[in-house]
C-alpha cells in the first residue's frame, strides 16, 4: 500500500464513520545525532519511525488516532471519528474551518549535501578535532554535536489535498567550559544549543567548528576572572543570537492564537496579548519589524505546507512596533475572526498537529553592530544565551548570557561574566533604537510545546540591537 493510498483510506474511513471533516498524515522520519567530548566520541544516535495520523471533525469536536502500521488506516480513520463523536456528546462551541484551496503538489527543501550520506568517519573527526583544540587551550569540558532529520511526509484531506514534503534539517555546535575556584563559565559557537537549518551539510561546514575552538575556550578561561557584569540601567546591546531567543520567547510563544484563546498553556501558560488590540496595539519601537514566514530557504521554520495543507505564506506579526499578525490554524483562526491559518506542525505521525512557530523574526534595520557600538557611551553588549526565565503570560523575563563586554564612549571594553538583564516585554520591544541589518535565521531545534510534549524546529531571523535604560546585573 502507498502511502498516498493509506492516507486516502484514512479519510474515507472517518467520513464514512461520520465525520464532516477528515485529514491523514503519513510521515516517515530519519534521525541521525552525535556527539564528542574531551576528544572521545560519547554518543551516537540512529533512529527510523513511520506511521499514521488522522484527525476528525464531528459536529463541535476534534478527534485523533495513530497508528505504526498503514494497513490498520482504516482502522485508525473510524477510531479518529468515534473520539471525536464521544467528545461531540458534550455540548461546545461551533467548530468552523478557514477556507483554504485543496492543493495536489509536492515540496522539497534544499539541499546541497545529504547530511545522511556523509560518512560517519568524516562527521566523527569534525566533533573529535574541534573538542580536542578546546582542551588544548584550556577547557575542563570541551563538547560538540550535531544532529540530523530527514523527514517524508505524505498528506490527504476531505476537502482534495494531496501534498508530499521531504524536509531535510541539520546542525550542530560546540562549546568549551572552564572550571575555577567557585566558578564555572561556558563559551560555546555559534550558539549554546549550535546552529540548526532547512538544508544540507553544507550548513555544518560552513560553521567551520574547528576555527572557532580555540577561541572559546579561551574565552572560557577569561571568563573565570573577569569582573563580574555590573547592576543599575544602562543601554544594553544584544547580540543576534540572544535577541533571536528573546523573539522567540517574548514574541512568538505570545502571538500563538491557541495561547491568546486561552486553548494551550502548557510550557510557560497563555498570553498577554488581547485579539481586541489586534491592529491598534504599540508592542515595539517603530523599528521592530516582525514577519512570519514559512518561506525563508534554509530557515528551520520553513516548509512547503503545513501540516493541515495550507501553503507556506510570509505574513506580518509586528509592523512598524503595531502588532497586526498571530500564528494560527484554521479552526482558531476561524473562532478570532481571521482569514488565515498557516502555522499548524506535528512533531511526528502519533501527535495531534497544533500551531507552532515557523520563521519568526525582524526584519533588517539601518545599522550595522560597529556603528551601534560606535553611538554607545554607556552600557553592555551581552551575546549568547546561557539561562532565561520568563512568566506564564509571556510579559516578564530575565535572561541571562554567556559573556558579556563594556562598551565606553564608543568602543567595546572589558569582559563581564554573568551578564543577565530583565525587563517588560511591550516595554523592552519599546526602547528598541538601533537594529544591523546583518541578520542571520537563527534555529531552535528544541522549542517545548504541549501535553503530551512536542519539540518544534523554529527559526528566527535576528541582528544586533540596542535597547534604551535596561536593567542588568539582576541577581536570581
Amino acid at each position: 500500500m502507498s502511502e498516498f493510498d493509506a492516507a486516502s483510506d484514512a479519510v474515507q474511513a472517518a467520513l464514512d464513520a461520520g465525520a464532516r471533516y477528515a485529514d491523514a498524515r503519513v510521515m516517515h522520519r530519519r534521525y541521525e545525532s552525535m556527539s564528542a567530548r574531551n576528544g572521545d566520541i560519547e554518543e551516537l544516535t540512529q533512529d527510523e519511525s513511520i506511521g499514521l495520523g488522522v484527525r476528525a471533525l464531528v459536529g463541535s469536536s476534534w478527534g485523533f488516532h495513530a497508528v505504526p502500521d498503514l494497513s490498520d488506516a482504516r482502522e485508525a480513520g473510524r477510531r479518529a471519528a468515534a473520539t471525536a463523536a464521544a467528545s461531540a456528546r458534550v455540548p461546545g462551541p461551533s467548530v468552523d474551518l478557514v477556507p483554504v484551496e485543496a492543493a495536489v503538489a509536492s515540496w522539497a527543501s534544499g539541499c546541497e549535501v545529504d547530511p545522511l550520506g556523509v560518512p560517519l568517519s568524516d562527521k566523527g573527526d569534525l566533533l573529535v578535532r574541534a573538542t580536542e583544540t578546546m582542551r588544548a587551550h584550556g577547557a575542563d569540558l570541551a563538547e560538540g554535536l550535531y544532529q540530523i532529520w530527514d523527514t517524508a511526509k505524505w498528506f490527504v484531506s476531505s476537502e482534495g489535498h494531496r501534498i508530499d514534503q521531504r524536509i531535510r534539517e541539520c546542525g550542530g555546535g560546540i562549546s568549551a567550559t572552564s572550571i575555577g575556584d567557585g566558578e564555572t563559565q561556558r563559551r560555546s559557537y555559534p550558539s549554546y544549543r549550535g546552529q540548526y537549518g532547512t538544508t544540507g551539510w553544507e550548513l555544518v561546514t560552513s560553521l567551520d567548528l574547528a576555527a572557532h575552538a580555540a577561541r572559546i575556550a579561551e574565552e572560557s578561561r577569561e571568563l573565570l576572572t573577569a569582573p563580574e557584569c555590573p547592576a543599575g540601567e544602562t543601554d544594553l546591546i544584544l547580540g543576534g543570537e540572544q535577541l533571536a531567543l528573546q523573539i522567540h520567547e517574548s514574541v512568538g510563544h505570545a502571538i500563538e492564537l491557541d495561547r491568546i484563546l486561552g486553548w494551550e498553556a502548557a510550557f510557560a501558560g497563555t498570553s498577554w496579548l488581547d485579539l481586541a488590540q489586534l491592529g491598534a496595539l504599540r508592542y515595539g519601537s517603530e523599528l521592530m519589524n516582525i514577519t512570519i514566514d514559512p518561506t525563508i530557504p534554509g530557515a528551520l521554520g520553513s516548509f512547503g505546507f503545513d501540516d493541515e495543507g495550507s501553503p507556506a505564506v510570509k505574513r506580518d506579526a509586528v509592523r512598524t512596533g503595531r502588532w497586526v499578525g498571530v500564528l494560527a490554524g484554521r479552526d482558531s483562526a476561524a473562532v478570532a475572526g481571521l482569514g488565515y491559518g498557516g502555522s499548524v506542525r506535528a512533531d511526528g505521525w502519533a501527535r495531534l498537529p497544533m500551531v507552532r512557530m515557523t520563521n519568526v523574526g525582524l526584519e533588517p534595520g539601518p545599522h550595522t553592530l560597529d556603528e551601534i557600538i560606535d553611538a554607545t557611551d554607556d552600557g553592555v553588549l551581552m551575546d549568547i544565551n546561557r539561562s532565561w526565565s520568563i512568566d506564564d503570560k509571556r510579559l516578564n523575563f530575565q535572561f541571562g548570557c554567556e559573556v558579556g563586554w563594556e562598551v565606553k564612549k564608543g568602543r567595546r571594553g572589558r569582559m563581564l561574566r554573568n551578564p543577565t538583564y530583565t525587563g517588560i516585554g511591550p516595554v523592552f520591544w519599546r526602547s528598541m533604537d538601533m537594529l544591523s541589518s546583518e541578520i542571520v535565521p537563527w534555529g531552535t531545534p528544541n522549542c517545548g510545546k504541549g501535553q503530551p510534549g512536542q519539540v518544534g524546529h523554529t527559526g528566527h531571523p535576528a541582528a544586533p540591537a540596542r535597547f534604551r535604560n535596561v536593567r542588568v546585573g539582576v541577581r536570581a
